[in-house]
């Protein structure tokens, strides 16, 4: 990777993680760094993507493998039932990011609407199960 990354850096598991990677492409713009295959060929052990100038990481669900790791929680939403975070996107035109990641497939969560404390706001449920949020400010009167 040519870039280093942000101090924390959310790291996503997903259940198609491949075709999440492409589909993050269309609806959030995302620009791929890398992706590592696992060995069956069909999922990804490890990929990166850069959304809205931060790196995100994410792989696939690997349950043949959490008992040899303590029995891991690391489930994608999918098979968790519920995400239990939201990424978070400060962009140019709140409206306009709900209406591509909705074109490209997302479900609308929170219509965009002037919000109590100052921003204009919204928030998407992508195909993966992961929820993602939206904002610019406002102008001030």
């Amino acid at each position: 990777m040519d870039q280093q990354p942000q101090g924390v850096v959310p790291h996503l598991v997903v259940e198609g993680a491949a075709d999440a990677l492409d589909f993050y492409k269309t609806a959030f713009g995302a620009t791929e760094l890398m992706r590592m295959p696992a060995e069956d060929g069909k999922r990804l052990m490890h990929a990166a993507m850069i959304v809205n100038g931060c790196h995100i990481y994410l792989m696939d669900d690997f349950p043949e493998f959490r008992e040899q790791h303590g029995g891991n929680k690391l489930l994608g939403p999918k098979t968790n039932g519920a995400t239990t975070f939201v990424l978070h996107l400060f962009v140019p035109d709140c409206d306009a990011a709900v209406k591509r990641a909705t074109d490209a497939g997302c479900t609308v969560m929170m219509e965009p609407w002037d919000a109590f404390w100052g921003d204009r706001y919204g928030q998407v449920l992508d195909p993966y199960g992961h929820a993602w949020s939206f904002a610019h400010p406002l102008k001030k009167n």
